[in-house]
């Protein structure tokens, strides 16, 4: 199983069509066995989806999320833990043992109105 994280700083990056890095975590009966960052250029979440997608994986974990990149990850057939926030580590350590707390219908719907410019992240205020 492959899960990747958006990344940042060893912190869950809060908006995933902003996300310039993942890590990857390659998981053998439940142990992550290899971790890699990789670099996306922030391409958008069509772009990410689809580099997820090339790259095999099977979950995704994230802070916020829009509802166009919810409806292109599922079209990959990968399935989502959003809403999360802290190390990334932590995070697959914790889905893996069942006690990820997550937020199943997480869903920026405010792109376009400049909240991010204010100080505003993805995956926490105003976001369902």
């Amino acid at each position: 199983m492959k899960i990747a994280v958006t990344y940042e700083d060893g912190q869950i990056f809060q908006h995933f069509g902003h996300t310039e890095r993942f890590k990857f975590y390659d998981v053998e009966n439940g142990e992550v066995k290899i971790t890699t960052i990789i670099n996306t250029n922030g391409s958008g979440h069509g772009a990410l989806a689809d580099i997820l997608k090339k790259c095999d994986v099977d979950i995704l974990i994230c802070g916020g999320i829009g509802g166009g990149a919810k409806r292109a990850l599922a079209e990959a057939g990968i399935k989502l833990y959003g809403g999360v926030t802290g190390d990334t580590d932590r995070a697959v350590e914790d889905l893996l043992a069942e006690k990820l707390i997550y937020n199943p219908d997480v869903e920026c719907s405010h792109h376009g109105d400049h909240h991010h410019e204010n100080g505003h992240t993805c995956g926490q205020h105003g976001c369902k």
